[in-house]
């Protein structure tokens, strides 16, 4: 049978978890931005996304995903066409994909790790080294349009 833990056990975990968090998500005002895209950037509500994008220019609407620890910053769209579509919407060549999320049935803008955007590399590596090193190699979970992608 395990000991119950203890109340420096608890804070000490707790301090580990805000630790880990603060390291997956990243705090855009320190300048960490979590992602090199505003796609993937940590955020609270859609008006912290995509901030450099003037208002009714993305192809779709901005969301904060808030079933990815931290927040992500992304758009609705219909097709991969529609992400990085605008001028200012993207700050690098970062591949990004359209796919739905889980159970939303909501069509979104992630960061891409399929093999046909990474040329060869690990998808794990890649979304460590290209997106944020708290980031992870999925699926969306969106049913039978699953698409591969770097979230934290």
């Amino acid at each position: 049978m395990l000991a119950p833990m203890r109340a420096p056990t608890i804070v000490l975990l707790g301090l580990c978890s805000a630790l880990v968090v603060g390291i997956a998500c990243g705090d855009p005002d320190e300048g960490d931005e979590s992602s090199p895209d505003y796609a993937g950037e940590a955020c609270v509500a859609p008006d912290e996304c995509y901030d450099e994008v003037a208002p009714g220019d993305l192809r779709g609407d901005p969301i904060c995903l808030d079933r990815v620890e931290g927040g992500y910053c992304t758009h609705s769209c219909q097709t991969d066409a529609d992400c990085c579509a605008v001028e200012g919407e993207c700050r690098s060549d970062f591949p990004q994909v359209c796919a739905p999320f889980e159970s939303t049935g909501m069509m979104m803008c992630f960061l891409s790790c399929e093999a046909a955007d990474i040329d060869g590399a690990a998808p794990e590596g890649f979304c460590q080294e290209e997106a944020h090193p708290a980031f992870g190699c999925r699926s969306t979970g969106g049913g039978s349009a699953n698409r591969k992608v770097c979230v934290p």
